[in-house]
């Protein structure tokens, strides 16, 4: 029997999963690491700490299945998108790698709007607006601020692309990451000779793009060494954590919408083919399967909205029950009555993305009086997160897109309570599948396709995914929250100058 890696490196730490043929999960493990915030709304990683948690986790999944080093066929990588890791000509590292959620660079945004012709001509070429996240504003925001760093700059790669550039020596990527760079022409599925034209950008900057199954390398004999592994063991394309969770959840046809709440809340939709957002409010991206595209809602702060609420807020009762205290506050919180008795919260805590691309909009609770207690405050956390979600479902919803099934991904899928608020907010049923590893166990599927084990991404996911709990919507609950979302919606355009005024005090 041959196995399968998974490997999602994510923004607090790396996820490795081990499968055999059949798709069943044989060993996993995860390994933390630290995210750096070295002012306001910044954030920054080290990409050797990336590469130390691959190395331990592989290590850690190959004892525990107790697989020998040529056991292992094929490896599949997923990462945090839009992530930047400036190299050198020696492929050393210039700089802390700018993460998704960084938001320093607006007026690199403006930018490229400037340079593109304009929002709707840069639509054009790259399918999506420029947004404070996208990688292609982080390389002007090197070029105008940090000129040094950017005259030794000789590769920009993704944080999952870095981890493959040591495990082969490849600078390669896959079409669904490289989407999230905004210097892909989506359509054709290659760099956008265009926009690097308008940008006074150098292609050769740029990885090999490659289809999310197609092997990219083999394992060097030194990388091969450190990880346990053979060096006739293959690295695919994989795909952006988003894609990769798609095809982990077995959202791979149309039809199928994933709803995924981790650090981010992400509404992703497969479109058998490309679809435009007119007003850039939905990304477009390539899918991790091979020719198709998908739409895609990204709320900012999503499942990071209830830890920061539990770990800065409630100090105390994290402090003393730590993991537990999840669930002390979601006990409380399901003994508020729906709608939070009148709190609203906006969870914009690192600024917005759908439908906003607003990286002033701030976090707020609305609507306190004297009787709101803990439970209050955590439910309309989890309330307002929801509501940011339904955001992006309703303009999927107009855009014609079908939706006949939802099916819940994430850490906000283990929550009964988290389960029933998405399904009573989104107006129905959301159901749960038997694999919840979401991104790593994608590229592992991605993995064994590159290898052969299937015929097609699709194939696998049929195999292997399958539904197995369903959280019907409260129908009472439903139409409460349809009263609520419009005046949820309307806080926002309400506070919209506000939020820019109070930025500028930020400092």
């Amino acid at each position: 029997m041959s196995y399968y890696l998974g490997i999602d490196v994510g923004t607090s730490g790396t996820k490795t999963l081990v499968m055999n043929s059949a798709g069943k999960i044989l060993a996993e493990a995860t390994k933390k690491y630290r995210l750096h915030s070295p002012k306001a709304l910044w954030t920054e990683q080290n990409p050797d700490d990336w590469w130390t948690a691959t190395v331990a986790t592989v290590r850690a999944v190959m004892k525990k299945a107790r697989l020998k080093a040529a056991d292992v066929k094929a490896i599949g990588l997923s990462g945090q998108m839009h992530g930047s890791v400036f190299l050198d000509k020696e492929s050393q590292i210039i700089r802390p790698a700018l993460l998704w959620n960084d938001q320093r660079t607006a007026d690199e945004c403006d930018e490229i709007e400037a340079r593109a012709g304009g929002r709707q001509k840069l639509i054009q070429m790259v399918a999506n607006p420029a947004l404070t996240g996208f990688t292609a504003p982080k390389i002007l925001w090197l070029r105008n601020k940090e000129p040094a760093n950017f005259d030794r700059l000789k590769k920009v790669l993704l944080p999952k692309d870095d981890v493959r550039r040591r495990m082969t020596g490849e600078f390669a990527t896959d079409v669904s990451d490289a989407s999230g760079m905004l210097l892909l022409d989506v359509a054709k599925r290659t760099w956008s000779k265009k926009l690097l034209s308008a940008l006074e950008l150098d292609e050769s900057l740029l990885a090999k793009c490659y289809e999310s199954e197609e092997i990219t390398g083999n394992l060097t004999k030194e990388a091969a060494a450190e990880l346990g592994l053979s060096p006739r063991c293959v690295v695919v394309g994989g795909a952006g954590d988003c894609a990769a969770n798609a095809v982990g959840t077995g959202v791979v046809k149309s039809g199928i919408l994933s709803t995924s709440i981790g650090t981010s809340g992400i509404m992703f939709v497969h479109s058998d083919k490309m679809q435009l957002d007119p007003l850039g409010r939905l990304h477009t991206f390539c899918h991790a399967v091979h020719g198709q595209w998908h739409m895609m809602g990204v709320s900012l702060t999503g499942g990071g909205a209830l830890q920061w609420f539990t770990e800065k807020v409630c100090r105390e009762l994290f402090a003393t029950q730590k993991k537990r205290s999840f669930g002390t506050l979601t006990k409380e919180a399901g003994a508020v009555p729906t709608g939070s008795e009148g709190l609203f919260f906006l969870p914009y805590l690192a600024g917005e993305r759908t439908p906003h691309a607003d990286s002033r909009a701030r976090g707020c609770f609305i609507g306190l009086t004297l009787k709101h207690e803990r439970g209050h405050l955590a439910r309309s956390v989890m309330e307002g997160v929801g509501y940011a979600m339904r955001d992006s479902l309703e303009i999927i919803k107009s855009l014609k897109v079908p939706v006949a099934e939802i099916r819940a991904s994430g850490g906000g899928s283990k929550s009964q309570l988290w389960r029933q608020i998405q399904a009573d907010v989104f107006g129905q049923d959301v159901v749960t599948i038997n694999a919840e590893q979401g991104p790593a166990y994608g590229v592992a599927l991605l993995a064994a396709v590159g290898a052969g084990e299937f015929d097609s991404i699709e194939q696998a996911c049929e195999a292997t995914i399958f539904p197995v709990k369903t959280t019907p919507l409260d129908t009472a609950a439903s139409k409460f929250y349809d009263r609520g979302f419009p005046l949820y919606q309307q806080l926002y355009q309400s506070l919209k100058k506000d939020f820019a005024a109070i930025a500028g005090l930020e400092g």
